[in-house]
């Protein structure tokens, strides 16, 4: 015997994927040597997934991308991806393009090694890793806004986050990692 499966069932059926961000900041006084403990850590979650990187997420599963920048869509690999960071406090909304700080705002290429995913089927081949860090000449303004692009300027926006992280001065060296999760 089956059961009776109305409308409302089938359209409170559905698979949930998620969108998770975890983002870290190390502050390092000077510039940050191999093994160098960080003055201070701020972590938080959240983050929002912008039009934009989500269409380029869809386009490189359709194998609509490039690997090479300025040629169509452009991936967010090493060569490419690119954390930014700024000074506005506006809003994140979905339909931004790019950071909102008029004039404090920059982008760094990634850390060696990044971003770093792992390939195959366990629960954590579902995060991609993005990793850059600020040097003491780099963005020394109160960080209000960051998000991860596929390029030095223009480009995609992945994601946009708004917090205030703190002023970053020349004393210092900043070192921004944000993990992304499709669960």
């Amino acid at each position: 015997m089956t059961a009776d499966v109305t409308a409302d069932d089938m359209l409170s059926r559905r698979d949930a994927l998620v969108w998770r961000c975890a983002w870290k900041v190390a502050k390092f006084w000077g510039d940050p040597t191999p093994g160098a403990v960080p003055y201070d850590v701020i972590e938080g979650d959240g983050n929002l997934l912008m039009h934009g990187g989500a269409s380029a997420i869809w386009q490189a599963l359709l194998g609509n991308g490039t690997a090479t920048a300025g040629q169509g869509l452009t991936f967010f690999n090493a060569a490419n991806a690119h954390v930014g960071v700024g000074d506005s406090t506006t809003a994140a909304a979905a339909t931004q393009t790019d950071l909102q700080a008029a004039t404090n705002k920059v982008r760094k290429a990634m850390d060696a090694g990044y971003p770093q995913h792992t390939d195959g089927t366990g629960s954590g081949n579902a995060t991609v890793t993005f990793r850059a860090t600020f040097g003491t000449g780099d963005a020394n303004f109160a960080w209000n806004e960051w998000g991860i692009f596929n390029g030095a300027a223009g480009g995609r926006m992945l994601n946009r986050k708004v917090e205030n992280l703190g002023s970053k001065s020349a004393a210092a060296s900043w070192q921004l990692t944000v993990t992304l999760t499709l669960a």
